[in-house]
């Protein structure tokens, strides 16, 4: 993270002439809020005296650094300012601070300790300080910054070239799973920029958390922005600007049409209700209620996704040890060697998070923090299966009565709130903090206990007709939910699919999680084996990118068949479905199992028959190059 994007003209004084340290807090937070990141300036204040409490900011050698993170901060931003005479700010070595920078965080996320390292690592430079102090306004401050970090870390980007008066459009791109629909949009909206001739800055909401933040300035002085988004972002920043809400494919699949329409102003303008900076998503009237619920939905998936993934992969490996250790494999299997109980003890610690995490953040989603506590609780007696004889867990709902707790809580936490509105305003410091948690989780207390065990006979009942189904019928059901993972990539198709998987596995069921992730490597080793072999139907670029797809597809990362089913979808899906439901229903004839809800080939050795395993994705990779070549044609480029 760059400091200069962090800064705004708006947020550095120069030259101030504060008289004591506090008088220099107050005039740093007014920059922090003409910065326009600050949602509440009293609770954020209140978040810096409390940080000085604990000892002075003060570094020495003239700096000084306060800092809070605070549910007050819409956005990452610095304020900055110069002292030629010095305050006292209680500094270490009793000298004057002359050269102060003041950081503001949101909670979730360390950024103020990675933007704390590295002012700390440049202003160690005495020259950069003289430079800073010495600057005549706020461009060459930001220059003399702008430089030292090109100096200090060349190795990153330099800031995208833009328009005298900033980026013409701005674009948030973010998908449920933060690993390649974020990205790729991001570098198709960005070519799409360049060959328009129209600046543009994208800021990714990926797995690794949001890079590239779009500043308040950007904001402000932007044509409009495209939020090319399948889960919520944060929204209330652009309150009061023309805003293109639409799916992150879009943004994949027709870049230069979303930044043309808001250059010639057909975008609505974007009205944000709820709180200053609520991370829910507070969409637009024009938005559907269905498009809704699946951004809710998304948003539990993709922050439950660590804890399937990593949990199950511990998991996965306590079996292989267990299993080269030639341990029985029977109902511990997977505890009996030292190292492999191990494994498995946090594996399950992980996945036992993964089903209250899944409603929590739907919950956050739909209501803001209210709706995180109602959906956490809801989620966790669900995977308990409280009722009201047994409130201690009875009979698990798992991953249905986790959904239910999440949206049902969620809106019922919503109908809470507004009942709330009509209390005296008096009471308006208590309501997030004791009314909305109290009411919102006696409501799921109440809803869990009367849903679980109706839930509950639910999920018996379908693991029962899965331990039941003739081997002809599992062999279809194996072929739909490979061929539902490549129908949309990544998308609600290919999210059903996997979490189904991944609920088989909790009901004891391996082999549907086997085919659904043949289902989900099967596309891009196609794709990949097709450039290879038949050359001639892809362009250069399409040639030259092919054999990425080989790792990808191994690695159960089915985005990387997007850009060749963008560019060609009617030839490429089609043949992606057939090979990936070939493999599916392969594999489920040859009753493959597999523990592990993630992994790809990594995972390999604690499949059940392994080498029919093998054979069933070459197989249905194959069928899938071949039906892509007989589909299309030579290229116009290969002529």
């Amino acid at each position: 993270m760059r400091i200069v994007d962090l800064l705004s003209k708006n947020s550095i004084k120069l030259n101030a002439s504060p008289k004591s340290k506090f008088e220099a807090i107050d005039m740093l937070i007014d920059l922090q809020v003409k910065g326009g990141n600050i949602a509440d300036k009293e609770s954020y204040k209140k978040g810096i005296l409390a940080r000085e409490e604990k000892g002075s900011t003060a570094v020495g050698e003239g700096i000084a650094i306060p800092h809070a993170k605070s549910e007050a901060v819409k956005a990452p931003s610095l304020a900055a300012m110069t002292v030629p005479d010095g305050v006292d700010y209680e500094a270490l070595d009793d000298e004057p601070s002359n050269l102060l920078f003041m950081i503001a965080a949101p909670n979730d996320g360390d950024v103020h300790l990675e933007v704390l390292s590295r002012l700390m690592t440049i202003l160690m430079d005495e020259d950069f300080r003289d430079d800073l102090l010495k600057a005549k306004d706020a461009d060459e401050f930001l220059k003399v910054i702008d430089d030292m970090e090109k100096e200090k870390y060349p190795d990153e980007p330099a800031a995208e070239e833009r328009s005298e008066n900033g980026y013409k459009v701005l674009a948030v791109t973010a998908c449920p799973t933060g690993i390649a629909h974020t990205y790729m949009a991001a570098e198709a909206l960005e070519k799409a920029g360049k060959k328009l001739g129209i600046s543009i800055k994208v800021e990714t909401n990926g797995s690794g958390g949001a890079k590239n933040i779009l500043t308040q300035e950007e904001i402000d002085a932007c044509d409009g922005i495209i939020v090319a988004a399948d889960k919520t972002v944060s929204m209330a920043r652009f309150n009061g600007k023309k805003v293109i809400k639409t799916k992150v494919s879009d943004g994949i699949k027709i870049p230069e049409e979303l930044i043309n329409r808001i250059e010639a102003g057909d975008a609505p303008v974007y009205h944000h209700e709820g709180e200053a900076d609520s991370s829910s998503s507070s969409t637009s009237d024009s938005e559907g209620f269905g498009r809704k619920l699946y951004k809710h939905l998304m948003n539990g998936v993709s922050n439950m996704l660590p804890f399937t993934v990593a949990g199950g992969i511990f998991i996965a490996l306590a079996f292989l040890i267990d299993s080269f250790g030639g341990a029985p494999q029977d109902g511990d299997f997977g505890s009996h060697l030292a190292a492999a109980a191990w494994f498995k003890t946090i594996g399950n610690y992980a996945f036992q998070f993964m089903i209250p995490v899944l409603a929590g953040y739907i919950g956050l989603s739909i209501a803001d923090r209210p709706g995180f506590l109602v959906g956490m609780a809801g989620g966790a007696m669900a995977a308990a299966g409280a009722t009201f004889a047994s409130p201690g867990g009875d009979v698990p709902s798992g991953f249905l009565g986790a959904l239910l707790a999440g949206f049902i809580g969620g809106y019922l936490t919503l109908c809470l709130e507004k009942a709330c509105n009509k209390l005296p305003k008096a009471l308006n410091g208590i309501k997030p903090v004791l009314i909305y948690p109290l009411g919102g989780l006696a409501i799921v207390g109440i809803m869990m206990c009367a849903v679980n065990p109706v839930m509950g006979i639910l999920n018996d009942g379908l693991s029962n007709f899965l331990n039941s189904m003739g081997d002809s019928s599992k062999i279809l059901l194996g072929c739909i939910l490979g061929g539902m993972m490549a129908i949309d990539m990544g998308g609600p198709f290919n999210k059903a699919a996997y979490v189904f998987g991944v609920a088989a596995i909790s009901q004891g069921n391996f082999n549907i999680m086997a085919a659904v992730m043949l289902g989900g490597m099967v596309p891009p080793i196609a794709i990949a084996l097709a450039t290879t072999f038949f050359k001639n139907r892809f362009t250069e670029e399409e040639r030259k990118n092919g054999p990425v797809n080989y790792i990808m597809g191994l690695s159960f990362i089915t985005e990387g068949a997007i850009p060749y089913a963008a560019a060609d979808p009617a030839r490429v899906i089609p043949s992606c479905i057939v090979g990936a439901a070939t493999a599916g229903g392969i594999s489920m004839a040859f009753g493959c199992t597999l523990r592990a809800p993630h992994g790809g080939i990594f995972v390999f050795p604690v499949v059940g028959h392994p080498l029919q395993y093998v054979i069933a994705l070459a197989i249905g990779s194959v069928v899938g190059m071949l039906m892509l070549a007989l589909l299309k044609k030579k290229h116009p480029q290969n002529a």
